[in-house]
């Protein structure tokens, strides 16, 4: 694993942040393109261009339940001298014998049917008295109760142009034409468009398999009773519904005791389905800070089965001051060790986590980043930041008037705040105070 060299700050050697995520996007490596079934491929990106076969759509067809007619013989209709024409039978969507329209008839024609030959344009059922005499129609007789109605003569009040309420073959796109390009992400409407150009499959690269843990004795699930000390574990809930958010697919392993074996028996099970493993407290420098101790032995070699390179750092942020990244076990898979505070956890997530699964995922480096935007920052009083520290602050964004304001305080254990945030507003390492009205730059979370 190649770094960057951190800053040398005498007795303390801290880590930008620009300089730690760039260790972790140059470790990590996309995955492997596989070919899946098209919903199984959503949320994946694609790896080869995927060309159209055949046009869409692939024959002339109707735009509207109505009637197929040659133009000559509705032209100059009107409701007081209505084109007679006699009705030929039924085309369906699906049909395959077409009947031949002639001069002085009609065939009745459903919406997605292809058109007739001899038929030049399609008058909406609306124009016409549905072939039951009378006025205006507001639909046709159902088939099945009245197999008669395809039959007869229909009257049509209005006139229409050649090719009226017709889609033309090849009007979506031609056969030969690109349908999507490598490197895009496929969300519904591309899987949309595979199956209608005849794809049952497509080949990708999959999304990654993220296992996040949260450690610490005093935590307990959501649902049971807290006793004395304890806590409810919001970290790993938190960061799994990230990972997905992030186009992952997240397992979220229940909170791990302070005790460093069983925190390295842990990864070791849990390395079989894990592109990539987020932990989530006992970085720091603490007596019980398990992570740090499990795995700074397990990259000395205490442990061959897991063996790998974790390297824990300061970075000149707040929050998340504490970091650890590596890769472990014999498929050297990334592992990022998070900080346990919740707003600390999620900011560092936002930062380098969410990077690596989008990398992992083959995304462009452009795209792997949460976007982000310019702002006005609106508040009271001036905003405190501590020097040579890159702040990241919860704040609360108003595109239409490119102001940000923020949200509860600095704090790294106030999720509350957090919850009502949208995003991050960003204080350079050289300032120790913003005052309102500053330009900000503002990393949107939404």
């Amino acid at each position: 694993m190649s770094s960057p060299a951190p800053q040398d700050t005498g007795h303390q050697r801290l880590w930008s942040v620009d300089e730690h995520l760039a260790d972790v996007l140059a470790t990590v490596r996309p995955l492997e393109p596989i070919e899946l079934q098209l919903l199984d491929a959503q949320g994946c990106v694609l790896v080869e261009d995927v060309t159209v076969p055949v046009a869409l759509p692939p024959f002339d067809n109707s735009s509207m339940d109505g009637y197929a007619v040659r133009t000559a013989d509705v032209q100059g209709a009107t409701e007081e001298f209505p084109a007679v024409l006699a009705v030929i039978g039924d085309v369906a969507a699906g049909s395959g014998e077409l009947p031949t329209v002639g001069p002085g008839q009609a065939a009745r024609i459903m919406t997605g049917a292809p058109l007739p030959p001899g038929a030049e344009a399609v008058v909406p059922v609306e124009w016409t008295d549905g072939g039951a005499g009378g006025g205006a129609a507001s639909g046709m007789t159902p088939a099945a109760t009245a197999p008669e109605g395809a039959g007869g003569e229909v009257r049509v009040h209005r006139p229409a142009e050649a090719r009226a309420h017709v889609r033309a073959r090849g009007s979506d796109v031609q056969a030969g034409d690109l349908a999507l390009a490598a490197g895009t992400v496929l969300g519904p409407p591309q899987i949309a468009l595979l199956a209608a150009i005849g794809r049952g499959t497509v080949r990708v690269r999959p999304r990654p398999r993220v296992v996040v843990m949260s450690t610490g004795s005093e935590l307990v699930q959501p649902g049971e009773t807290l006793a004395a000390g304890t806590i409810y574990d919001s970290n790993s809930f938190a960061l799994a519904a990230a990972a997905r958010d992030a186009g992952a697919i997240a397992y979220r392993v229940g909170a791990v005791a302070d005790d460093a074996d069983t925190l390295r028996s842990t990864i070791e099970d849990q390395l079989i389905r894990a592109d990539l493993l987020v932990t989530t407290g006992g970085v720091s420098v603490g007596a019980y800070d398990v992570v740090k101790e499990a795995l700074t032995s397990v990259s000395a070699g205490d442990d061959a089965a897991a063996a790998g390179n974790v390297d824990f750092r300061k970075l000149a942020m707040q929050p998340g001051k504490p970091q650890g990244f590596g890769t472990i076990g014999p498929d050297h898979t990334p592992l990022l060790a998070l900080p346990g505070n919740p707003v600390s956890s999620y900011v560092s997530f936002e930062l380098f986590v969410r990077p690596a699964i989008r990398a992992l995922m083959g995304l462009p480096a452009s795209a792997v980043n949460r976007p982000s935007a310019r702002a006005v920052l609106t508040c009271d009083k001036p905003l405190g930041s501590p020097a040579g520290r890159r702040q990241y602050l919860r704040g609360k964004y108003d595109a239409d008037t490119g102001t940000v304001s923020p949200v509860g305080g600095s704090g790294s254990h106030l999720i509350a705040a957090l919850a009502h945030a949208d995003s991050l507003m960003v204080v350079p390492e050289d300032v120790t105070s913003v005052e309102p009205g500053t330009d900000l730059e503002v990393i949107l979370l939404g």
